[in-house]
């Protein structure tokens, strides 16, 4: 294989982690909106990497354990930090329970390692995927940030909001709760539990944006939504996966 087109993988995956590297840096000049922004782009570089691995057939024990490196960064590291901002931000304080959330970029790191030794995730996950869990992350907080008439920003001033938000992402991505894959592949019947469980998903989102839309909310609340549905989606499926 050529040099070239077996390394595209690893390069889109090393603009993942110069995304996330890029969102720590504005996520400690103050731009947590521009964090957030950065996460989304390492989330697409996120897809497309394994899109490109699959399609140009070049997987690689290194790809692996880079895809891992950069979602620790991108979706670990990240989130957390913006978490801990925006509790300093809101709180105008600095106490400990602003280092509550950094726990994410733990259980981050842990799920990662666990999901590379775990043969059970290789159609769909077992725990909150890091993405997953990023997403909902950086979603609140440009919410928040730009939706400064929203009762949420008065919980998430307060010292139990966000600490207990925390500690239930770190506790799903660590969890043996079965949760569904977006990642394509070929082979996928349409009676199958999983396609159903996309399609729905796909419903949903749809449902969030025009609900978005119809309230004039900030468009990043769609990403909130879309996320925590994903989740209560998997926890009243679980019997499915379970069959």
């Amino acid at each position: 294989m050529n040099i070239i087109v077996k390394n595209i993988p690893n390069t889109i995956t090393s603009l993942n982690l110069l995304s996330g590297i890029a969102g720590i840096l504005c996520a400690f000049s103050g731009r947590l909106d521009v964090s957030f922004l950065l996460m989304l782009a390492a989330a697409v570089f996120d897809f497309f990497d394994g899109f490109a691995a699959r399609a140009l057939g070049a997987y690689s024990p290194m790809g692996k354990e880079l895809d891992s490196l950069a979602d620790s960064v991108s979706f670990g590291l990240l989130p957390s930090l913006m978490l801990h901002r925006l509790m300093i931000v809101l709180s105008g304080e600095t106490s400990v329970w602003c280092y509550i959330p950094l726990s994410i970029a733990l259980f981050s790191v842990l799920r990662l390692a666990k999901f590379n030794i775990d043969e059970r995730q290789s159609e769909n996950f077992i725990g909150l995927a890091t993405p997953a869990s990023a997403m909902i992350c950086g979603s609140l907080t440009y919410y928040l940030l730009h939706q400064t008439d929203s009762y949420m920003v008065a919980w998430a001033q307060g010292h139990v909001f966000i600490p207990v938000l925390s500690i239930v992402l770190s506790a799903l991505m660590v969890s043996e709760i079965p949760m569904f894959s977006m990642k394509f592949k070929k082979g996928i019947s349409k009676d199958s539990p999983l396609y159903r469980q996309r399609i729905s998903f796909a419903g949903t989102v749809v449902v969030a944006a025009v609900l978005v839309m119809t309230l004039g909310l900030n468009w990043s609340m769609i990403v909130l939504l879309s996320f925590v549905a994903y989740i209560v989606m998997n926890l009243l499926s679980r019997p499915l996966f379970g069959k």
